[in-house]
């Protein structure tokens, strides 16, 4: 990463003894030679031993050391790595997708990832480093050589989605669809909406792609995918196995491995992004194959002879519904068990999203339900159903797993605070 050195050296008028910088890092644990280190928050902490490693280079808002030759010293980390990162994409030949939603956005953004790396040298937002944090991080694991980068964009407050739009100076722009996620900051759908919709202002509309059938995004000028026949790129012919989903869009076939219409649409999004730059659908279902989907989002795995659907990274009202009418549909061998657990930042109306959710699981063919948290446990008051179980902690679940139901399929699904993977 010569330029990104060239960059800081220029703008902070330093030079080190170094010619090319190996990697960024905001964690001292994963340091090597030659990496520069943004000592962020309680990272002032681990500068000593970052400094212990040959050729490294630290960022800090800490004077105590102003004076050292391997360290140069801001007035605010935060903002430093934000506006390195905005100069440092000015500097790159590369084009990047931005991708925000409420739900979707890693998968889709391993998708586009996938799909763009079967014909170009693609990078991608590791994880879910997709905030005022985490967005910069990942422009600066871009070198000179990468030709497209796929970033996530997630937000809670107002002015987050514009404030990232600055920062990456995005080419292509993404919106999964507006959901219930972030209500207890959002207030409602409509306020997600007037925010996740800014990413509009940074790019052009034939750059532009959405979830046309959303009610939200369906007015919204850009390259609408859905399966309304009024979309730009029809979805059609779904069908789910075992193994995930098959479907076309605008008549030409494709297969993905993830199960659930709603991951049938975020590849569907993808399809039309690698459509749109000139991919064969040979060439976009060869990158298909290749994704690689980021854990907990309908993983499948099997321990002691038990298949666990896990999907348990993080949850919305939309997603807990997709999650268990996928489940619901896939023809399994075996009978089928859910455990459901709490959903964070639903705002002051939380029990009532609760209690749809159960609802909704309700009336599914699902065998047997698993309710855990605080939250589950209020909203369960108001159901009258033979099918659920409350418990109070995950190995009062495991003890169930291992008694009562070890000869089922199980999903888990609830917000990530609640921990389910512990289960398996």
């Amino acid at each position: 990463m010569k330029e990104l050195l060239k960059l800081i050296e220029e703008k902070f008028h330093k030079t080190f003894k170094i010619d090319n910088i190996s990697k960024v890092e905001i964690d001292s644990r994963n340091i090597k030679k030659g990496d520069l280190f943004f000592a962020i928050n309680n990272g002032r902490n681990y500068i000593e031993n970052v400094l212990k490693t040959e050729d490294t280079i630290v960022i800090c808002d800490d004077n105590k050391w102003k004076n050292h030759e391997r360290v140069i010293v801001v007035e605010d980390t935060i903002k430093a790595i934000q506006s390195i990162a905005k100069d440092y994409r000015k500097r790159l030949n590369i084009k990047l997708v931005g991708i925000t939603g409420s739900e979707g956005k890693t998968t889709t953004k391993d998708i586009i990832h996938g799909i763009l790396s079967s014909k170009y040298k693609t990078k991608k937002t590791v994880g879910n480093y997709n905030n005022h944090i985490g967005l910069p991080f990942t422009i600066l694991q871009l070198d000179e050589n990468d030709e497209f980068g796929v970033i996530e964009m997630g937000m809670s407050h107002k002015g987050e989605i514009s404030a990232l739009c600055d920062i990456a100076n995005i080419d292509y722009g993404v919106i999964t669809n507006i959901g219930d996620s972030h209500l207890e900051f959002m207030i409602n759908r409509d306020n997600v909406f007037l925010e996740k919709s800014q990413i509009k202002n940074y790019i052009s509309e034939k750059n532009f792609f959405i979830f046309g059938d959303d009610v939200y995004l369906k007015n919204l000028s850009g390259n609408k995918i859905g399966f309304n026949e009024s979309n730009d790129f029809v979805i059609s012919d779904y069908s789910e196995t075992i193994d995930g989903v098959n479907f076309s869009v605008n008549s030409n076939s494709y297969s993905f491995k993830l199960n659930g219409k709603h991951n049938c649409i975020n590849a569907s999004i993808g399809i039309a992004l690698g459509l749109s730059l000139g991919l064969t659908s040979s060439e976009i279902q060869k990158g298909l194959n290749l994704v690689q989907v980021t854990p907990m989002r309908f993983q499948k795995i099997e321990k002691d002879g038990i298949l666990y659907i896990n999907d348990a990274y993080n949850a919305s009202p939309v997603s807990m519904k997709a999650s268990l009418e996928t489940f619901n549909r896939i023809n399994f061998p075996k009978k089928k068990l859910a455990i459901l657990a709490d959903m964070g930042e639903m705002g002051k109306d939380e029990i009532f999203y609760h209690e749809d959710v159960l609802n909704f699981a309700n009336n599914t063919d699902i065998d047997t339900i698993i309710i855990l948290g605080s939250l589950m446990k209020e909203a369960y008051k108001n159901i009258k159903s033979n099918k659920f179980i409350l418990v109070e902690n995950k190995d009062e679940i495991k003890k169930l797993i291992k008694n009562n139901f070890s000869d089922r399929v199980i999903l888990l699904k609830g917000s990530n605070f609640n921990h389910l993977w512990e289960i398996i």
